[in-house]
């Protein structure tokens, strides 16, 4: 521990910031405004620094996520969150490590943003109903409704499959050496019949505007890839904590992978392409709770 509470809980307080906004760049941003405002504490006013930090670092997140929601409706194409790579540790606390999936931050998106920040900070961070309410500026009675509302709208979105993490990485891995080697039989044997695609180009670069849905829709897009970039290396990775997939082209990387498996096939793809949200994947991010 240091004199510094701030430099104590930096990481869980970007931890917050990230998952209520899905972008490593804004959450950097309000961790940085949360230091200014820490900074101007008179700190022997503070009986707990933590719970203090964390209500600021809400607050400001909060703020944020306002004005990226409207920022958002005008965005080209799909839009996912920023990838991390992240620590080992993360994938070891599993709880910590599906919250922060691409998956459950996709859902997150579809929270209004009160419900968003008490179901992150309740569900993730397990904050009392009454130091939520805190931090929110609002009465514990309505914070538990805000939850439960939360919760519910969260449960039926979710991917509900829990798979062995040895089973992740088997069927990852079989999917891409499938997208690398152009082999649509094997991408069918890998797809679950009604698999879905969601990439994000950002209108930056080529992806898919849309939803691509069914096996051989999927197939043959993923297919082009050798063709289309004979120069990518495409590999298994941590990405948010999980075992997801990389595709660098000359050195440098070009999407980001996720995928969800349930019952040995791939039944959801996530791709990243957006450059500017690949910018910060070269560096390994700590998220604790």
């Amino acid at each position: 521990m240091t004199e510094d509470p701030f430099v104590d809980h930096r990481s869980l307080l970007f931890t917050v910031a990230y998952e209520m906004l899905g972008s490593a760049a804004d959450a950097e941003d309000v961790v940085q405004e949360t230091w200014l405002r820490w900074s101007d504490v008179d700190r022997d006013t503070v009986a707990d620094p933590r719970a203090y930090l964390v209500t600021i670092v809400t607050r400001q997140a909060l703020n944020r996520l306002r004005s990226l929601s409207r920022r958002r409706e005008d965005y080209v194409g799909e839009w996912l969150p920023e990838p991390l790579l992240t620590s080992p540790d993360v994938a070891d606390d599993v709880e910590l490590a599906e919250s922060v999936s691409i998956a459950m931050l996709t859902v997150l998106e579809t929270l209004t943003p009160t419900e968003r920040a008490v179901f992150v900070l309740r569900e993730v961070f397990d904050l009392s109903y009454a130091e939520i309410a805190s931090a929110l500026g609002k009465s514990a009675a309505t914070v538990r409704q805000i939850g439960h509302r939360a919760r519910n709208h969260v449960a039926a979105r979710r991917p509900r499959v829990q798979v062995d993490r040895a089973e992740q990485q088997a069927v990852t891995e079989r999917f891409l050496a499938a997208v690398a080697g152009g082999d649509i039989d094997a991408l069918l044997a890998a797809l679950a019949p009604d698999v879905v695609l969601i990439a994000d180009g950002g209108g930056i670069v080529t992806a898919a505007r849309k939803p691509v849905t069914g096996a051989l829709a999927v197939a043959r897009l993923l297919s082009g890839l050798s063709r289309f970039q004979p120069n990518a290396v495409v590999e298994t990775g941590i990405i948010n904590g999980g075992i997801g997939g990389r595709v660098v082209v000359d050195g440098r990387l070009d999407t980001a992978v996720e995928v969800i498996v349930e019952n040995g096939v791939i039944t959801r793809i996530y791709a990243i392409r957006n450059p500017e949200k690949l910018e910060r994947f070269a560096h390994e991010v700590r998220l604790n709770r």
